[in-house]
């Protein structure tokens, strides 16, 4: 539409997480923003019935018939936030809380935090099985606190 000079760039928020499914562990790409779209725009006339009238595109934040504008600030912390390549674990247990396993080969049973490996994403559970303790390594995704 000849809109090169007033509209620079579009942007889809997206960061990659980590999901386990099958007990397999799998990084994804999830929306930060399902829905939304970001576009750096100089906003006259045209270019506003441009993106305006751009299909499936169904209304924007701000009030009145102008958008509001989103800060330098913001754009550069959701690019950050884009931009980083490895997933980030967050693991909010610590030795010695007990947890309950939600996925995998030992589902539905109880134990011990003995070890956090922040690193990998990797914890070490004390398991009461078959009459004597038994150490396994899960991952943090497969536990949850109890």
């Amino acid at each position: 539409m000849d809109m090169e000079d007033k509209i620079f760039n579009i942007l889809i928020p997206k960061e990659k997480k980590i999901k386990i499914h099958n007990g397999k562990r799998k990084v994804i790409e999830e929306k930060i923003f399902p829905g939304y779209i970001l576009v750096e725009m100089i906003v006259t006339d045209d270019s506003w019935y441009a993106v305006r009238n751009t299909p499936n595109v169904t209304g924007f934040i701000g009030t009145g018939n102008i958008p509001t504008p989103v800060s330098e600030e913001e754009i550069r912390d959701l690019q950050k936030r884009m931009g980083v390549e490895e997933p980030k674990f967050q693991i909010d247990v610590s030795v010695g809380s007990p947890v309950r396993i939600v996925d995998g080969p030992f589902k539905n049973l109880e134990g011990k935090i003995i070890e956090v490996d922040d690193g990998k994403g990797k914890i070490k559970v004390l398991l009461s099985m078959f009459g004597r303790e038994t150490p396994v390594e899960l991952d943090f995704l497969q536990i949850k606190k109890i």
